[in-house]
């Protein structure tokens, strides 16, 4: 009996080590952070107007130039990081980056693997087709070759809309969605579906024979992504973005982009 209990003792008090050995370790991702002296931004470079690289070979755009002020206010230096979009949890995990901050869209299984902001801007999934296609409509499309980027929320619209998914021919992955617009432009693809504010932004900018569906795939909202955890970093940029819009410099930064205030921060 004695030794019964001795080896159940035993059981509970490993048991225990392994629990406390699995305690979660302090956050003090901010402090890092400030200490490091920089925040370091992943992004696909070739997203506009949200990230991407200018005719000189800068790296601008809206979420750019917010992310800029927000480590201004943090006191650090900021820089842009092109990552591969379809590898982007790994470059964070990694510690390549310190977070995401891209037209990142927020969605539940991305909320359960990261630490999220609250959104800061809307945003739709839509199907672009060239503007003589006759294509109107999503059932349009059936039988059609779709253009998508790999890796994209836009990916995940098509695949959570079985009747959409099921009706046309193929879906073809690119690892940009400007390739993708360009494809579609020459024919290679009937459609691509992407983001509207990008699509909108690239058929404005350059003139390009392509229109947006009216019907729309998936509604959903922008945020920022942070490795598990690292809950004070995220808050903080919360705060400061939230602290942006009450003194009008969101709204500064969304009218030289998109020539309007149309942030949902604190709204």
């Amino acid at each position: 009996m004695k030794k019964l209990f001795t080896a159940a003792a035993a059981a509970l008090l490993a048991a225990a080590f392994v629990s406390c050995s699995k305690k979660a370790a302090p956050d003090n991702s901010l402090e890092a952070l400030k200490e490091r002296g920089v925040f370091v931004l992943g992004l696909d470079a070739s997203f506009p107007p949200m990230g991407f690289t200018d005719d000189d070979g800068n790296i601008v755009g809206y979420d750019i130039d917010l992310a800029k002020e927000v480590a201004s206010r943090l006191g650090v230096e900021f820089k842009a990081q092109p990552i591969d979009w379809d590898a982007k949890e790994m470059e964070l995990s990694s510690g390549n980056i310190d977070c995401i901050w891209n037209g990142f869209t927020i969605t539940d299984e991305r909320k359960e693997k990261l630490e999220m902001t609250k959104p800061y801007l809307n945003n739709d999934q839509v199907l672009v087709v060239k503007n003589n296609s006759g294509i109107s409509s999503l059932k349009d499309a059936a039988g059609k070759l779709i253009g998508v980027q790999r890796g994209s929320s836009a990916q995940e619209a098509i695949e959570d809309n079985e009747e959409f998914a099921t009706s046309i021919k193929e879906t073809v992955l690119y690892p940009e969605n400007l390739i993708a617009l360009n494809d579609l432009e020459i024919g290679g693809v009937d459609g691509v579906v992407m983001d509207s504010v990008v699509a909108s932004y690239d058929i404005t900018t350059s003139n390009k024979p392509l229109v947006l569906v009216s019907e729309v795939l998936a509604n959903e909202a922008y945020g920022v992504g942070f490795r598990k955890g690292e809950v004070k970093l995220c808050n903080e940029v919360q705060r400061i973005l939230e602290e942006m819009a009450a003194d009008g410099t969101v709204a500064a930064i969304s009218t030289k982009w998109f020539g309007s205030d149309i942030s949902v921060i604190g709204k």
